[in-house]
Parts: structure tokens; C-alpha cells; sequence
């Protein structure tokens, strides 16, 4: 017999949307848990996809005789966010991405997500996109705040969990739930920006709603168990900083004393 008080006081967890629950199962039956012997790690084949980047994009600048001063910058802004990634991975990997699967569960992350990002600079390159000064800048300027954002998220959550459980509210996290993905949408949103393409923005809406909202909806659950969590969710934006757009969080931190 289940007790009465013990079974309401527990506290209910965020749901996860049916679409977002699909889109987890897919990914841990074809990617994470794929049928087969485990035989690489899921990190050492995204890996893989970020070293060959810069090469890969490179060789569409030579096939398509695009060395224009947008696709050189492009090179630079793609081609090195993959070395900034290895860094990441260097300092604190995401556990997600520190287990084994077989080989066919690499190749599906390449078909279903990552070799899509090779869309978008053959969009760029290949059509001799050439964009604005400002288009540039703007650009430039997105990707950077994007990559900060993603790998200072990243930091704050690793070296924060290695000392403290529950729930940790502050820093990048006291605005958003979620300025690590955050930061990979501005930074692939950049690319995109550039390519000037819809297909271009479609692959960043790909890995956005098949990769990075349903994580997002699965980490709500997972926290929603500790205490304090509906206060956190009632002032942070699932993904966007709404209190930092809105001036509300400036306002509440200049009337503390």
C-alpha cells in the first residue's frame, strides 16, 4: 500500500511534448543505443565531423574558384568553430557525447543531423554569395556571441555539477534554462545568415527541432524534481533571455540593495 502523504508530496515532473519524446527515441535507438557492438565513441565521430570542417570547405572554395573575401571569412568563421569545439571537448566534454555505439550510430547522426551542417557553406560557395559589408559584420558579430555563449554555458554547468547537485540558477543560467543551445543556434543561425539561402536556414531549424528542443524539454524533467524549480521556471525563458530582452531582470538587480 502506497502511503498517502509520502505519494503527494512528491513533486510532478515537467512533461515532455509526444513530438520531443519521439524525436529522444529515435535518436537513442539509431544513434546512442545503436543495434551492434558499441565500437567508437559518439564524441570521436563528432569530432570528426568538426576537424574535416575547415578542410571540406576549403575544397568547395577551390572546386567552385570562390576565394572571394565572404568565403575566406566564411572558412574562418565555420572552418575554426570546430577547433573552438575541440577545446570544449579538451576541458569538459558533454557526458551525452562520452559513450560508445556502433558504427552504423555514427553514421546515423551524420545522415539525420551533422552532415547537414555541410549544406550550408556548399549554399555559400557554390552560388558566389557575396555579402554586404554589414551582412559581414553582422554576421561576424552573431557567430562570436554565439560560440562565447555556448562554450561559457558548457563551462558553468560542468565545473558547477562537479561540485553541487540540484539546481543551479546563476550566471548565464539565471536568464535562460538553456544559453548553451542558446549560443549553437546563434552561431549556426550566422552561417545561415551568410548563405542567404532557405534550405540554409531549414538545416539550422533541423537540429533545432529535432536535436536541441527535445533536449531542452528533457532536461526540464530531469530538473523539475528539486525544490525551487517553479520559481526558476516562472523568471528564466526556456531558450530566450526574455528578462534581459525585456530590461526586467536589469530593473529587479538595480532595486536589490
Amino acid at each position: 500500500m502506497v502511503d498517502a502523504t509520502l505519494s503527494t508530496s512528491m513533486p510532478e515532473r515537467e512533461p515532455v511534448p509526444t513530438w520531443a519524446r519521439l524525436m529522444l527515441w529515435i535518436h537513442r535507438h539509431l544513434i546512442f543505443e545503436a543495434a551492434g557492438k558499441p565500437r567508437i565513441k559518439i564524441a570521436t565521430a563528432v569530432n570528426f565531423h568538426k576537424i574535416a570542417t575547415v578542410f571540406i570547405i576549403y575544397a568547395m572554395m577551390d572546386h567552385y574558384d570562390n576565394f572571394s573575401t565572404g568565403a575566406w571569412i566564411y572558412l574562418s568563421l565555420h572552418g575554426v568553430y570546430g577547433y573552438c569545439w575541440l577545446i570544449k571537448d579538451l576541458g569538459f566534454r558533454d557526458h551525452q557525447l562520452d559513450r560508445d555505439t556502433a558504427w552504423w550510430g555514427a553514421l546515423n547522426m551524420y545522415v539525420l543531423l551533422i552532415a547537414w551542417y555541410w549544406l550550408i557553406p556548399w549554399l555559400f560557395i557554390a552560388r558566389h554569395v557575396e555579402p554586404s559589408g554589414p551582412m559581414l559584420a553582422a554576421a561576424v558579430a552573431l557567430h562570436t556571441l554565439g560560440v562565447v555563449t555556448m562554450i561559457a554555458a558548457d563551462g558553468q554547468r560542468h565545473f558547477t555539477l562537479k561540485h553541487k547537485s540540484g539546481l543551479f540558477t546563476g550566471g548565464l543560467y539565471a536568464y535562460t534554462r538553456n544559453p548553451n543551445y542558446l549560443g549553437e543556434i546563434m552561431l549556426y543561425s550566422a552561417f545561415a545568415m551568410l548563405a542567404d539561402h532557405w534550405l540554409a536556414w531549414a538545416v539550422v531549424g533541423l537540429a533545432t527541432f529535432s536535436t536541441f528542443l527535445p533536449r531542452m524539454y528533457q532536461k526540464d524533467h530531469a530538473i523539475s524534481r528539486h525544490p525551487g524549480w517553479a520559481d526558476y521556471k516562472a523568471r528564466t525563458g526556456l531558450l530566450i533571455p526574455w528578462g534581459l530582452l525585456n530590461g526586467r531582470a536589469l530593473l529587479e538587480r538595480l532595486r536589490r540593495p
